[in-house]
């Protein structure tokens, strides 16, 4: 195997897959990332992983995101995988996606747990599976390591309950569908951060905060942009199921803003999924991250609730 890992899906972006900062949506990144899981999978010895008909597959635990380099509608991809680490029943996966140059794009560090396919009851790896990813392994690049975000094991504190007492602000409320599940009847991944993409603009406000300008200078149009995820799936609801996202900030420099996000049961208050995400402020003429005001960083210290996490 390369350094860079093994071939494991191929694709493009898709004009309707941008959104109104004019490059692919997270939620698409997100998706990709799921096919490319699939091919890993396969290299793995588990062809049929995500195949109606399959014993066993690979859950999603826990995702670690960077977003590196931008891609536009038109571009072409590529994503290669490998495998970091491998334990008993799960592992921690590697996945890159890339532009035609090699550079990288996106990655993601994903926490898989091999499950039977029906009860998510976890089982051992066979000693043929064991074998493939002894072949695959491979070491974090610096690229893809956590920079703002740390990976330590962590028990979640998401609920409603607790939602309600932080004072964090609902962004989303709404029903799983059909279409917005696996062949297994569980919501797909790349939904809850969709999710919070669709609702994350009830939390920012109309405007995005930007750099101080002086007396009669014009503002830069300013966008929003993620630049890194810790993403954990506490439980998989189901289409019927009802879900409620609730976000907070968590601490801002001038240059990022740490946001919460968490989505809940409505009904019985429990967690289905939590994320962490390091925001920035993005001019949308220059494409550069720019840093915000002074007066802009007071207001998200003040509305940073003490105690907020993941």
């Amino acid at each position: 195997m390369s350094d860079e890992g093994v071939e494991v899906w191929s694709g493009g972006v898709n004009t309707w897959e941008c959104d109104e900062m004019g490059h692919m949506n997270v939620r698409f990144w997100v998706a990709k990332a799921q096919e490319g899981l699939a091919g890993l999978a396969a290299e793995l010895g588990m062809p049929r992983a995500y195949a109606a008909n399959s014993e066993a597959t690979l859950i999603v635990r826990e995702q670690h995101i960077r977003f590196l380099r931008e891609a536009h509608a038109g571009a072409a991809l590529r994503m290669t995988g490998g495998v970091l680490e491998l334990g008993e029943s799960d592992a921690r996966l590697l996945l890159v996606i890339r532009h035609p140059d090699g550079q990288p794009a996106a990655t993601f560090q994903i926490v898989v747990e091999h499950v039977t396919s029906g009860d998510l009851r976890p089982f051992p790896w066979p000693g043929r599976l064991r074998a493939r990813a002894e072949a695959l392994k491979m070491a974090t690049p610096a690229f893809a390591a956590a920079r703002s975000i740390d990976l330590s094991p962590v028990n979640s504190t998401a609920s409603l309950e607790r939602a309600l007492e932080l004072g964090l602000k609902r962004i989303g409320l709404g029903a799983i569908g059909p279409s917005e599940c696996d062949v297994f009847g569980r919501m797909r991944p790349e939904i809850f951060i969709g999710r919070v993409s669709d609702g994350v603009a009830r939390l920012f406000g109309e405007h995005r905060p930007g750099p101080a300008t002086t007396d009669g200078e014009a503002p830069p149009r300013i966008g929003g942009a993620v630049l890194e995820y810790r993403v954990l799936h506490l439980a998989w609801p189901e289409a019927g199921d009802r879900v409620e996202l609730r976000s907070g900030f968590a601490g801002c420099d001038a240059r990022t803003r740490r946001v919460i996000h968490w989505m809940v049961d409505p009904e019985s208050g429990r967690a289905w999924a939590s994320a962490e995400a390091v925001v920035v402020s993005f001019d949308l003429d220059k494409r550069k991250v720019v840093d915000i005001s002074e007066e802009a960083q007071q207001a998200f210290r003040a509305a940073s609730p003490e105690g907020l996490a993941l």
